[in-house]
């Protein structure tokens, strides 16, 4: 169906031993006796997916991007414990069912989680919402109200009270990010020294602790095929932890594309361009009023998310630079990064 396109032959270099992992998974899992065919979903530019089709039942394997990695990123492990217990409270977040730290049987650690069916929405709008009424407003409107209703989780009460530390959380992600774009830069961007700057001088006052998901963005999402306001689950939760609910927040306004962005971010933008979206300042008075908090500091959680995205990039592209990855839909990247950080630095001039 229309829906599933992002299902595909694993690529060559992205392969994974399946009879190693046939083996090891063999009467594990109900349906994981029978034969075992794997495919991959072609989405997401970090951690890879992968399905796994026994055919009467049907699982995901997530596992770390291909090279070398960021010591604290792309961690199974984290996302492993967050999805085995999460979905108790949230039902959008997929069942994790198991975790193997042996990298023998595929060469990482991997988990294994329940399969979702339903719309991702990327850079076209799926055929099967377009003559649905309003789509992109009730996507719009379901995005942020989820977003609230995580926000609003009691994590103690599901054993994740120790996931990370809330105090400083705001600090640590302006001098972590920082570090990893010195660590993953190919040349050097005087504008994330004055991002770095600017940030640093203006800490906002902490908010109250949440589980904040860290990549909360639209093609992480997936919608009902034939309701696109109800949201079927939510993805990537390797990054998870606790902190300032108001950092996903900033991050989701920097990845949310608008018609009058600037050509180079319409162009990267994983979102159909479509004015019938909500815009970014919609977004963020329908999330002040859903959760109640003071967002006078929007704009610098906006910057941040930035900032935070440059270093992203960074650590993608420095992958493809030094051929730990061969996908060709990071040739781009380096060009992007100090068109970013000079979108940053405009947006604090107002």
């Amino acid at each position: 169906m229309t829906y599933h396109e992002d299902i595909i032959d694993v690529r060559p270099d992205e392969r994974l031993d399946t009879g190693s992992l046939n083996e090891y998974l063999n009467g594990s899992l109900e349906g994981t006796l029978n034969k075992l065919k794997v495919r991959q979903f072609s989405g997401g530019a970090a951690n890879l997916t992968y399905l796994l089709d026994y055919g009467t039942h049907e699982y995901v394997l997530r596992r770390p991007p291909l090279g070398p990695v960021a010591p604290t990123s792309h961690n199974m492990a984290r996302e492993y414990r967050v999805l085995s217990v999460l979905y108790t409270a949230f039902p959008y977040a997929p069942r994790a069912f198991l975790f193997c730290d042996d990298n023998d049987v595929i060469g990482a650690p991997f988990f294994i989680m329940e399969r979702k069916r339903g719309v991702v929405v990327r850079k076209k709008m799926p055929e099967i919402f377009t003559t649905i009424k309003d789509t992109p407003r009730r996507i719009s409107e379901a995005l942020v109200d989820r977003l609230a209703e995580f926000h609003a989780i009691d994590f103690a009460t599901l054993g994740l009270g120790d996931l990370g530390r809330a105090d400083g959380f705001v600090q640590r992600q302006v001098q972590g990010w920082f570090k990893r774009w010195q660590e993953a830069k190919h040349e050097e961007l005087k504008e994330m020294d004055d991002l770095y700057a600017w940030l640093t001088e203006n800490l906002p006052s902490a908010t109250d602790a949440s589980l904040i998901h860290n990549d909360y963005k639209l093609d992480n999402l997936m919608f009902s095929p034939t309701d696109p306001g109800e949201m079927i689950a939510v993805f990537d939760w390797d990054m998870c932890t606790l902190g300032d609910p108001l950092n996903d927040l900033g991050a989701l306004l920097c990845y949310w594309s608008e018609p009058s962005d600037p050509p180079f971010f319409q162009k990267a933008a994983m979102m159909p361009k479509d004015s019938r979206f909500m815009s970014r300042q919609e977004l963020v008075q329908r999330y002040a009023n859903k959760s109640g908090r003071d967002l006078t500091s929007i704009t610098f959680y906006h910057v941040l998310g930035l900032f935070r995205l440059v270093g992203i990039v960074a650590q993608i592209y420095i992958r493809f630079v030094r051929g730990q990855t061969k996908d060709k839909r990071f040739t781009e990247f380096g060009e992007m990064i100090p068109l970013i950080a000079r979108y940053a630095l405009a947006l604090i001039k107002g």
